[in-house]
């Protein structure tokens, strides 16, 4: 188990007084078995009029502001503290028929991953590109394909922080061969659910140990990498930005079928589109003592 504070600041700035519009913020880790949220504060500058929660419908806990007033500037700041617990499984207890691929789901798990199953993008390549990763000569371990294609983009693919909204087409990336994490989290979606598995994009956090090695990619910001469902262990986190394949240092804030679903952040202004200087975002995930 880890003890782990995560702060994510954004700020907003402007070249003059605007008025701000509905935000939406989805900063609020998704409590589990795995994880234990024990402490939230989350401050707004200036003071928001209202701030209401709700549920969205995949049960991501989401904060709406309104604001009354001008600022030409606007901060977000949000900081909890939560017991982790680390799931990474050698072995996951898959059901007998979703060992080897391909498999097809029970008629009553079905309906409920629908879905989870449509493609979103066409995808010049994807085929050829999946087709690696199926063992021609014998069986297809379900595990070893994901386990392989999760290492496959880490290994074959440059990392590349984007700050600008949205996310490349699978053919972008599998043409330049880069990406950010959420990027690789879209490719490897629509890979899986090519061949007929489950899957579902994630946004939230990485703990980073020894945050200055170069070794994990995605520290100082938002998260993003993918799950998908096999029979018998449910929902599984494989990350290809780092070929995470469990849990480990991975902190759920949010899941949805298209990554357009779980903005981290999200609104609106009344005021010139010119007065728009920039958005800083900040985010750090600090181990604290038991």
């Amino acid at each position: 188990m880890s003890l782990l504070t995560v702060r994510h600041l954004t700020v907003y700035r402007y070249s003059e007084p605007v008025k701000p519009g509905e935000h939406r913020m989805m900063f609020r880790p998704r409590e589990s078995h795995d994880l234990r949220l024990l402490q939230s504060s989350l401050e707004i500058t200036p003071t928001p009029r209202r701030v209401r929660w709700l549920h969205d419908a995949f049960d991501n806990s989401v904060a709406i502001a309104t604001f009354d007033g001008a600022t030409d500037e606007l901060r977000f700041d949000s900081t909890v503290t939560l017991e982790h617990f680390e799931n990474e499984l050698p072995e996951y207890p898959l059901e007998d028929y979703a060992k080897t691929w391909p498999f097809r789901y029970s008629e009553e798990e079905m309906p409920n991953l629908a879905r989870a199953l449509v493609n979103q993008h066409q995808c010049e390549g994807l085929s050829g590109w999946v087709n690696q990763f199926v063992n021609h000569s014998g069986r297809t371990g379900t595990m070893d394909l994901l386990r392989a294609m999760t290492m496959g983009i880490r290994q074959d693919f440059r990392y590349q922080r984007r700050t600008e909204k949205g996310v490349k087409s699978p053919t972008e990336t599998l043409q330049s061969r880069s990406g950010s994490c959420r990027d690789f989290a879209v490719l490897m979606i629509e890979a899986i659910r090519s061949l007929g598995i489950a899957a579902r994009f994630v946004s939230g956090y990485i703990f980073v140990p020894g945050a200055d090695s170069g070794m994990i990619n995605g520290a100082g910001s938002t998260h993003a990498w993918m799950q998908a469902y096999l029979p018998g262990a449910g929902w599984i986190d494989f990350d290809p930005t780092n070929s995470i394949v469990g849990n480990r240092n991975l902190i759920r804030v949010a899941v949805a079928w298209d990554q357009r679903q779980v903005l981290p952040l999200w609104g609106t202004y009344a005021g010139k589109a010119k007065s728009f200087l920039g958005m800083d975002v900040t985010v750090s995930v600090r181990e604290k003592a038991a």
